[in-house]
């Protein structure tokens, strides 16, 4: 019954070749095939894959700079102020910490989670265990355990990264404070616009970019337990930025005091062609214009003093006030396509590992929640202190330049 049911729907939308693998399954894998089938919304993925032809372009928005408030330029009453806010906040049990762990360290020829991977510090410490050295200062400091969310993939192996926590005693962190959860997925699509399959045989999914974690938290039970703790304010970052700040006093006093819903910590764009996402204003709301999407004109634009007009980046170092977490998680981001090398199993069952890029994966990005909000508060920060990230295997971006970051600012 279920796999006619699941025929009729390939039918549909021309996709029967997703069943010639079905037989050489075996029964558990037939059942999981065909229980892929009757989840996945096909009309869903083939309007997202006709969206790929037609090229991002702004020529009918007003797009406006957003200012931040420079950390640097704050007066010392200001800076006080905001940091008897935000200990106020940690001390009272307010606050809260999402990572996203949900990728892999494949670019950086690591066999496993990305939060997994040791820096190459004497110490040896994972990406985790420095991110969870952050929170129990915070712990010290302030008598306060800062609740932690931790959001995984199927892709990246969900039960390696709670074994990884376990093996390590949780990094001497309080269990009870660490919940796990899982990303959102959904199907690559090749330039044919089939669906591909991945080497076993079932659909080939990825998963769903990091503006999955709304509505992961939301379905997965985080979100509820927040409240029951009574939180109010959520910092959500990424797993590999070995400098990163997950309870800054100063920051949330920052965010609390100006009643922002939503807040970020920016920092300056180094040159014109880096590779990150700039805020402006995109028909007066809040918009990140990716590296992707961004025209050449727009990323070298500079004011009188010669400065970049768009130069506040975003670096996933973001504010939540907790009601409009709930709000973000019932409404349904954009989706943008990334073009990419994926592996997959052809008709024959043969497994083929394409040289060039051959399929495309389907992303919401946390950013475009901002548009949900009418102001966003940017504060910006320094690099040397708040960002340095793991995401290439040599040069920039490096284990090499993070190993050198981290170093410094620990003075170690």
């Amino acid at each position: 019954m279920k796999f006619d049911e699941a025929k009729q729907i390939l039918e549909k939308y021309n996709q029967e070749h997703i069943l010639k693998s079905y037989k050489r399954l075996n029964e558990e894998y037939k059942e999981k095939l065909i229980n892929q089938i009757l989840r996945i919304d096909f009309e869903q993925i083939l309007n997202l894959y006709e969206k790929t032809k037609v090229p991002v372009e702004f020529k009918n928005s007003k797009i406006e700079p957003i200012p931040a408030i420079d950390s640097a330029k704050l007066s010392d009453e200001e800076r006080e102020k905001y940091t008897k806010l935000g200990e106020e906040i940690l001390k009272s049990g307010k606050h809260a910490a999402v990572t996203m762990a949900g990728g892999q360290g494949t670019r950086l020829g690591h066999n496993g989670p990305k939060g997994t991977f040791d820096l190459g510090l004497p110490s040896h410490k994972s990406l985790f265990e420095i991110l969870c050295d952050g929170l129990k200062k915070t712990w010290d400091k302030y008598g306060a355990i800062i609740p932690w969310y931790i959001m995984t993939s199927r892709e990246n192996n969900d039960e390696a990264t709670r074994k990884f926590f376990e093996e390590n005693n949780y990094f001497g962190y309080p269990k009870e404070n660490i919940m796990f959860f899982k990303q959102g997925e959904l199907p690559m699509i090749g330039d044919d616009g089939k669906i591909i399959l991945d080497e076993s045989g079932l659909i080939k999914e990825a998963a769903d970019g990091h503006g999955g974690v709304f509505e992961s938290i939301y379905k997965n039970g985080a979100l509820e337990d927040m409240k029951k703790r009574g939180i109010e304010w959520v910092f959500i970052g990424g797993v590999d930025n070995v400098l990163v700040k997950m309870a800054d006093p100063i920051f949330i006093g920052f965010v609390a005091d100006n009643n922002y819903k939503v807040a970020s910590k920016t920092i300056v764009k180094g040159y014109p062609e880096e590779k990150v996402g700039v805020f402006c204003k995109k028909d007066d709301k809040p918009y990140v214009i990716e590296y992707t999407e961004i025209s050449e004109e727009m990323a070298n634009k500079k004011n009188t003093e010669g400065e970049l007009v768009y130069s506040e980046a975003h670096m996933l170092l973001n504010m939540f006030n907790i009601e409009i977490l709930e709000e973000i998680a019932n409404e349904k981001l954009p989706y943008h396509s990334a073009y990419k090398k994926a592996s997959y199993m052809d008709d024959d069952g043969k497994i083929i590992n394409p040289e060039t890029p051959n399929a495309y994966k389907f992303e919401t990005f946390l950013f475009d929640a901002f548009g949900l909000v009418q102001d966003v508060g940017l504060y910006r920060g320094k690099r040397e202190e708040d960002f340095s990230p793991v995401k290439n295997a040599s040069g920039v971006d490096s284990p090499e330049t993070a190993r050198r970051d981290y170093i410094k600012y620990h003075n170690l």
